[in-house]
């Protein structure tokens, strides 16, 4: 008897373990802004991530601007033909992803450096959209300047409706035309939740169930991931497989400021795309 209620304590933990986290967004649309032009090429992985996930969890329809490239200025840490590269790796990020899981064939994925004027223009658009029964959420996955010229460029009663989520200070301090305090002065709300690295950069080997992935959606995943681990402009991510931007949207997507995952992990992305992958087989 003592051995058939261990074995199903065992049954019950496992199936615990592994059960989908509770799909419960809040009310409102999603913008991305993210960089990947930068020297830290950990918006790859992270890129594809985000897209799977609001694909995986049905919120496809919810994502309304998605902008990558948003670093305006280069540094010389990264030459200006490795931040070529980098804007077309983001870009096949993007639309390699979307293309693969499907559901975002209406929306525009933007180079922000290099389509400026439209980028700042489609997320300006999603700002004057937003009401108290309809606002909109702005994952900050890069420097904040293209959320700071888009709010410049709206009426300020709207953004009492646009809450801006962040994780880390390297983003909101990493402006070359708007500080964090300035996206703040707009009287945008600010969300901000634990630096995502801690559980979403890990070694590479705890993504090797995507790497032999039957499903060609999620080796796809994996691919972007990896592309930023080979990078040969900086050394951090060297056996790693960071996709620290997405745990975002994770806490988005799992209720946000009503018990988001603040801290999400690895099991728990796998865990929401191969149910979806399950399902969609």
């Amino acid at each position: 008897m003592n051995k058939l209620a261990l074995i199903a304590l065992a049954i019950c933990t496992t199936a615990w373990a592994t059960a989908q986290p509770a799909i419960k967004p809040p009310k409102g649309r999603i913008a991305i802004v993210a960089d990947g032009n930068s020297p830290d090429p950990d918006d790859l992985g992270g890129t594809a991530i985000s897209i799977a996930l609001l694909r995986a969890s049905g919120l496809e329809d919810r994502l309304v601007h998605y902008s990558h490239s948003c670093d305006l200025v280069r540094v010389n840490r990264i030459s200006e033909a490795a931040e070529y590269e980098r804007h077309a790796m983001m870009q096949t990020a993007c639309d390699g992803t979307a293309r693969r899981w499907g559901g975002f064939e209406n929306l525009t994925f933007f180079d922000a450096k290099w389509q400026l004027d439209d980028t700042i223009k489609d997320l300006s658009k999603a700002i004057n959209a937003s009401t108290a029964d309809d606002p909109l959420w702005i994952i900050e996955a890069g420097e904040p300047d293209i959320i700071g010229f888009a709010l410049d460029a709206t009426p300020k009663e709207k953004h009492q409706f646009v809450k801006v989520v962040t994780h880390h200070p390297a983003n909101d301090d990493a402006g070359d035309f708007y500080s964090w305090q300035d996206i703040l002065d707009f009287g945008v709300e600010e969300v901000r939740i634990p630096d995502q690295n801690i559980n979403l950069k890990v070694d590479e080997s705890q993504w090797d169930w995507a790497k032999n992935h039957p499903d060609h959606r999620v080796q796809f995943v994996w691919l972007m991931g990896k592309m930023a681990e080979i990078d040969d402009v900086v050394k951090f991510q060297k056996g790693k497989w960071d996709c620290s931007d997405a745990g975002m949207v994770l806490y988005l997507i799992t209720g946000a400021t009503n018990g988001g995952l603040k801290q999400g992990s690895v099991q728990q992305v796998k865990t929401i795309l191969e149910y979806f992958i399950k399902d969609n087989s």
